[in-house]
């Protein structure tokens, strides 16, 4: 039960022993990429290997931006007609003409011999009848952090694509495999495809991102780094992946969007540790006045968030809700940053209104009538989760493989005001209150394993039967 890839997060035979290795990517940063998918977020390893780099008879090209005294010019020192000048090979200072002869003026580091991006050539790059740099001592791509420039040191071969811990921050893990709601076909829209084989474009900052995921244009969105908080509006058939630890924050909401894949990122609220933080925070309201991490809503349908981490929204983690429907979670954690609200006419106290997961806005909503369909499968309620994991209303709500650890809080699944729940082989671990069905609200739970839990464990309804494709896995305490 590690997290990469489909099967990481799996509830097969030890839910509750591996969970710490479970989402262990996810606490650290990061979703597919390692994290939600086994990047581990943005590699610190040195710099991809320096190739040896064929020296050349008596005037060699220095390590990729030390300093060289081995490259000092060769008692021959005429212009060698192989070192052609490489485009960032600046002479060295010890690379001083030989005792025949001044050196050539294309005697610098071979034209493939690029230094990395903060890896100046070495000392001894001038003079030198053949001092061209070796073809395979390319710098690793992956080595932004390692010794000796930034991405590395001279030379085309060698090159290393991937930097400690394994993390590519050029090409995100290949998706999951699509199940649920998400997957059925209904509003008009045969599946959840997002943005498709639009050629993706890389995002670095949040003002990039807000443009780019504008619109009803088809668009696959690589999100870079971490960006700054903000308000972001997702329009419909966007696919939007995280690469390397990337991290949104703020809040993304998809009012009225369909067809929208988010996946292997980390999504972090304004209220982390303090709702005055939200920009709309009303102090004489409360933490509810201020904003979710993830809304959806306004009739948004076919929607999947898949390996992500969300945390920390004002209001809620990921609430669905205004008639919103055809809706996956799936391997995805939600947790929080400890917090009160004691501020407000909607004030909740010690409980810091730290609810995560809202279905539905209210009871009787016209809107929500036969939609708020969303499956929640291998997703994680985890550190500081007080409720609503989910609270639910209207909807054909299935939870399956699912793991809960949030001590200390009221209570986890509930089935509200005219919902259908399917609750299966989840692991209810050191919670109160996992089941809540209330009386107006319908639960079947089968195949649940509840470990050192407090309140009800048992709910009888009829629940519904998924049209879609699925196979739960066994759940297990041991």
């Amino acid at each position: 039960m590690r997290q990469p890839r489909p099967d990481r997060f799996g509830f097969r035979s030890s839910a509750i022993a591996a969970a710490a290795g479970l989402f262990a990517c996810l606490a650290a940063a990061g979703c597919q990429s390692g994290s939600s998918e086994g990047d581990g977020g943005v590699p610190a390893g040195t710099a991809g290997t320096t190739g040896a780099g064929a020296a050349g008879t008596n005037g060699a090209a220095g390590k990729g931006g030390g300093g060289g005294s081995t490259g000092a010019a060769g008692t021959d020192g005429t212009a060698g007609t192989n070192g052609t000048a490489g485009t960032n090979g600046t002479a060295g200072t010890n690379g001083t003409a030989g005792t025949n002869g001044a050196a050539g003026t294309n005697g610098a580091a071979g034209t493939n011999g690029a230094a990395g991006t903060n890896g100046a050539a070495g000392k001894g790059g001038n003079g030198g009848t053949a001092g061209v740099a070796g073809t395979n001592g390319a710098a690793g791509r992956g080595g932004d952090s390692g010794s000796g420039g930034s991405t590395g040191a001279a030379g085309t071969g060698a090159a290393g694509t991937t930097g400690a811990g394994g993390a590519s921050c050029t090409t995100p893990p290949a998706a999951s495999a699509l199940l649920g709601w998400a997957s059925v076909s209904g509003m008009g829209v045969t599946t959840t495809t997002g943005g498709g084989s639009a050629t993706p474009q890389t995002v670095t900052s949040e003002s990039a991102l807000a443009s780019a995921v504008g619109g009803t244009g088809a668009a696959v969105i690589y999100v870079k780094g971490v960006l700054g908080s903000g308000k972001i509006k997702v329009g419909s058939n966007k696919t939007i992946v995280g690469l390397c630890g990337a991290e949104i924050h703020g809040n993304l909401t998809l009012g009225g969007s369909s067809n929208v894949i988010i996946r292997n990122v980390k999504i972090v609220g304004y209220g982390g540790g303090n709702c005055a933080l939200d920009p709309d925070y009303d102090s004489s309201v409360g933490c509810s006045s201020g904003n979710d991490a993830v809304t959806v809503n306004a009739a948004s349908h076919h929607i999947w968030f898949d390996h992500c981490d969300i945390s920390d929204g004002t209001d809620g983690n990921l609430d669905i809700t205004n008639g919103s429907d055809f809706v996956t979670v799936s391997w995805t954690k939600f947790h929080y940053t400890p917090r009160t609200d004691n501020n407000g006419n909607d004030s909740t106290g010690a409980e810091g209104h730290r609810f995560s997961n809202l279905i539905g806005a209210a009871d009787g909503l016209a809107i929500d009538v036969g939609h708020l369909n969303v499956t929640w499968h291998h997703d994680w309620w985890a550190d500081n989760v007080n409720q609503r994991m989910p609270r639910s209303r209207a909807g054909k709500i299935h939870l399956f493989n699912n793991l809960f650890t949030a001590a200390g809080d009221s209570y986890c699944t509930n089935a509200g005001d005219g919902t259908h729940l399917l609750v299966e082989s989840n692991v209810y671990n050191g919670v109160k209150a996992p089941l809540q069905p209330d009386s107006d609200g319908d639960m079947l739970a089968k195949n649940n394993v509840f470990t050192n839990t407090s309140g009800t464990t048992t709910a009888n309804g009829t629940g519904f039967s998924p049209t879609y494709s699925y196979t739960a896995d066994a759940a297990s305490a041991s």
